[in-house]
């Protein structure tokens, strides 16, 4: 019955769609996976492993992520020479080796060295293959039969590569648990920065009575703090490089499905020098006039300029999102908010979205009673993890990073429905149209945080009196705030990966993504401006408040040129 549901699901949901999709798609989930696997422990691991404060740790992520978009343009460029696939196999091998090198536990000296050797070769990896592998589904869609499912197109591509980061928290939460467990340790928020404080000989008294406190607790000897703070730190640090190494197992993944899979997509890997040379293709080569490219360049440029602040926001994820909540957010949770902390009933809800949608749009009685016997079916199951769950439960920080991932898979047929139900009415908003919308919603995604924050601590206060607030607040701000970022994610990402592989001029549609990625890179570099100015006395809800700001301005400009953009790509 479940299999008759899938084959049911996917015959009305993805109809019209090449089969190349799935190949490409299911490629970038295992990379994707990896990637994230590492980015939720990431920061977490720079300061436990090397005692950087806040804004330092943001600089090196800040950096690290605007080197990971920047490359695509090299890439891409790249590509446009000697062609997409042999840039995606070599970017998967590339970036294997840099996870292999995080993977490695190495002395401190020596972690440095290979850690900033690591991340220059993610980036250069990710620069080859992530933009290449997004232009070969556009080029999918060059074809006339299947040009009009171009934009759900990419939302389905969107929607499966983030059930790899979905997974990519809870994977990283359990092996840290797993080896630091070994140790005979357990992961409390405030030791690693404690620890370092007191080697630093930096720690206040109110500090280190919270220090002492933590160390008997945890097994440790208060007349040597020493000792157990090199161990607690040795201990968790190690458990992260274990983390890292699940990206390399999900690369190996990666390249097996591109590989057994290429003659789905083969056609589409050909860029305008090699269709040239091809007696006939399917890949779209029209030439256009120099004031039609122009046009069409600007117009990108244009949108690429509002798409920096909109990554600047929403990639606080992995970063001063991760601070709040570590710092400010109940580590324990109860009742019924303890399901959005079980991946697998997360799963069973997701899958059921797909069922549901399934059934409204199955023409046979019989299919639509499957497909609502199927979902109700998921509904128990899901409900039935949830009772087994003990209560109250722990959990770590990065364990909220898996909501954004899992509310892209679930409101992705959302998204899909209503615009699809407004193109019949001809009344679908331009893409433009739909990123300026995105940054409205993100501006009030960060206003639910402005709300939360009122009554709490500057994080400077908090590091004087050992590093997280007196007042926590309900992990329900924070997954409030990540299902509004999903949306205004929903209204951008997508859409704008669209929108370059529509509107780029053919021969340069290599590099145009790769300027989507570019603008990305100094969007998520600029992450670290608000990471600096976290610890700097400023008050925590007008932290949040910049976020709003700039993502309202970003609207309003992109709004006041509509005309232009909509003028420019009419068109394509």
């Amino acid at each position: 019955m479940l299999r008759q549901a899938f084959f049911i699901t996917r015959k009305n949901m993805f109809k019209g769609h090449p089969k190349g999709l799935y190949a490409l798609a299911l490629a970038n989930t295992g990379e994707r996976f990896g990637y994230y696997t590492m980015l939720a422990i990431f920061v977490l691991f720079l300061q436990a492993k090397f005692g950087y404060n806040e804004a330092q740790a943001g600089h090196i992520y800040g950096i690290f992520l605007g080197c990971v978009y920047f490359m695509p343009l090299i890439g891409g460029m790249l590509a446009d020479r000697f062609g997409y696939g042999k840039m995606v196999k070599s970017g998967i091998v590339v970036m294997f080796l840099g996870y292999l090198l995080l993977a490695v536990p190495m002395a401190t000296t020596t972690a440095k060295v290979t850690m900033f050797s690591a991340l220059a070769l993610i980036a250069i990896g990710t620069g080859l293959f992530k933009g290449n592998l997004q232009v070969m589904v556009g080029n999918l869609y060059d074809e006339a039969k299947y040009s009009a499912f171009r934009d759900n197109g990419f939302s389905l591509f969107y929607m499966a590569i983030n059930i790899g980061s979905m997974f990519a928290p809870i994977t990283a939460t359990k092996v840290t648990d797993l080896f630091l467990g070994k140790a005979g340790f357990s992961y409390v928020p405030q030791i690693p920065s404690l620890a370092h404080q007191y080697l630093d000989g930096t720690i206040t008294s109110d500090a280190l009575t919270t220090f002492e406190a933590l160390a008997v607790q945890q097994g440790g000897n208060v007349n040597d703090l020493a000792g157990f703070a090199n161990s607690y730190i040795d201990a968790l640090s190690g458990a992260y490089n274990y983390g890292f190494g699940v990206a390399c197992i999900s690369l190996i993944l990666s390249m097996a499905i591109y590989l057994s899979c290429r003659k789905w997509f083969k056609h589409a890997d050909v860029n305008t020098k090699q269709a040239k040379a091809m007696e006939s293709t399917t890949v779209n080569v029209t030439e256009l006039s120099k004031e039609q490219t122009r046009e069409r360049i600007t117009a990108l440029v244009l949108v690429f300029a509002v798409v920096i602040f909109f990554w600047m926001s929403f990639q606080q994820a992995g970063l001063c999102l991760t601070y709040f909540a570590r710092d400010y957010t109940q580590s324990t949770v109860s009742g019924f908010t303890r399901f959005g902390f079980n991946i697998w009933s997360l799963t069973l809800v997701a899958i059921s979205i797909y069922t549901m949608f399934g059934a409204a749009q199955a023409t046979k009685p019989m299919n639509r009673g499957i497909l609502c016997g199927v979902t109700t079916f998921l509904w128990v199951m899901a409900v039935m993890l949830y009772k087994t769950m003990p209560d109250p439960i722990n959990i770590l920080p990065q364990q909220f990073q898996q909501f954004n991932p899992f509310f892209v898979v679930a409101l992705t047929p959302v998204s899909m429905a209503v615009f699809g139900a407004l193109a019949k009415k001809g009344k679908e908003p331009s893409s433009p149209r739909k990123i300026g919308l995105g940054m409205i919603v993100a501006a009030l995604g960060f206003l639910i945080l402005v709300i939360c924050s009122f009554p709490l601590a500057s994080p400077a206060e908090l590091k004087v009196h050992g590093g997280v607030s007196s007042t926590l607040v309900s992990p329900n701000w924070l997954i409030s705030t990540y299902f509004v970022l999903t949306f205004a994610e929903l209204l951008l990402s997508p859409i704008g990966i669209s929108f370059v592989t529509k509107v780029a001029p053919p021969k340069y549609k290599g590099m145009m993504m790769g300027l989507w990625f570019c603008v990305t890179a100094i969007g998520n570099y600029l992450t670290s401006v608000i990471a600096r100015i976290w610890g700097t006395g400023m008050p925590l809800w007008m932290v949040w408040g910049v976020l709003v700001v700039l993502c309202l301005l970003s609207a309003v400009f992109i709004f006041s040129i509509m005309k232009r953009l909509e003028r420019a790509t009419s068109g394509c």
